[in-house]
């Protein structure tokens, strides 16, 4: 393990995130953003209303049906290629894609954004959110496609739980709104090809405004409870293993197991 990715782990160990200006060059950069805004461009044709109503993200690029045969192949290449897997295989037991995201600026510019833990959207209650913490995590790896403002990230908090106040504002209690400003949050902006890794149990925040346009890429340790998430259609069919280089990150679900909680 080379002298950066030993940093860049301790990083991400330590404060929950990491961020890699100039991760993607410029041809690379270029391949998956003409892929990447295909899809966009398909997605808000099919989804014009749930874009007017707020919507900020889409997701399950990697579906069967979602892109055509070649765009597909080169999002599966992407997810699962050795730069990718040499990071993961340094912070996860046994690493496991699971997802594909897209990330947008909203229609309405005064639309307000939000703290939040990705994990509050599964139904756990707030005790199994505390006791996921350093238990079960998941792994965002966002390359920004576009200038924008990035995310604001509570450093550590994918190890420590709310305090009072943090709580107070994630879940809009005592009158506190979810988008208002949070001790200890640190703001990363994004340039496209940027990389910036970071753990989905962390307190964070999208931060609206520029060209945002973000292709984000979940991945986990090969936990049944985990890998219930994942949709078999957005894994690869057998035959197109062969032309992915690391295949290994593409762990089929368990057939009987239950999500969490």
């Amino acid at each position: 393990m080379s002298h950066s990715i030993t940093h860049l782990v301790s990083l991400l160990r330590q404060q929950g995130f990491v961020h890699l200006p100039g991760f993607l060059d410029a041809a690379a950069l270029t391949d998956l953003r003409v892929v990447v805004q295909r899809f966009h461009q398909t997605w808000l044709a099919h989804n014009a209303e749930l874009f007017r109503a707020g919507a900020v993200n889409s997701a399950y690029l990697t579906a069967r049906g979602s892109l055509d045969p070649a765009d597909r192949l080169t999002l599966l290449r992407f997810v699962a290629q050795r730069r990718v897997h040499a990071i993961l295989t340094q912070v996860l037991a046994v690493p496991a894609f699971m997802n594909t995201q897209l990330f947008f600026n909203p229609a309405n510019a005064a639309q307000p954004n939000y703290w939040h833990r990705d994990m509050q959207y599964t139904g756990m209650s707030l005790e199994q959110q505390q006791a996921a913490l350093g238990r079960l995590d998941v792994l965002h790896l966002r390359v920004a496609l576009k200038p924008e403002p990035g995310l604001e990230l509570v450093p550590g908090s994918h190890r420590s739980w709310d305090s009072p106040q943090q709580l107070a504002i994630r879940l809009q209690q005592g009158g506190h709104r979810n988008n208002e400003p949070m001790a200890d949050a640190v703001a990363v902006a994004l340039q496209p090809g940027d990389l910036l890794i970071f753990s989905a149990n962390m307190l964070h925040r999208g931060l609206y405004g520029l060209d945002r346009l973000a292709f984000d890429m979940l991945y986990c340790e090969s936990e049944p409870q985990l890998l219930a998430y994942v949709r078999p259609d957005c894994l690869p069919e057998p035959d197109l293993l062969g032309e992915i280089e690391c295949p290994q990150l593409f762990v089929s679900p368990p057939a009987l197991e239950e999500p969490l909680p």
